[in-house]
């Protein structure tokens, strides 16, 4: 059962607005986490309502957002990596 409040919040209170901004975070591939922070700190918008707006844009979105957290998770492990190897090539050059 869908929640009234996240309806409300949805389409009053600036619901579209924040769908938008939500929109625009995952285009620069944020988490949910960082577009919680990005929109408090720069649109002036609680985390709990970006938080709520998400939840119902993955419950509408389901396929969407399996894939976009798969390919933010093997981005973030394929910079891992190339950090660790890059660490690790920076190791080596100062042992020589």
């Amino acid at each position: 059962m869908d929640d009234p409040s996240a309806a409300y919040i949805r389409t009053g209170f600036g619901g579209s607005q924040v769908q938008h901004l939500i929109e625009e975070c995952i285009i620069f591939n944020m988490s949910k986490e960082e577009c919680m922070e990005a929109l408090s700190k720069h649109a002036n918008i609680k985390p709990v309502i970006t938080s709520t707006v998400w939840k119902e844009l993955e419950k509408e979105n389901k396929e969407f957002f399996e894939g976009y957290t798969e390919s933010r998770n093997e981005k973030e492990t394929r910079q891992r990596i190339h950090k660790v190897l890059s660490d690790s090539s920076q190791l080596k050059d100062t042992d020589d």
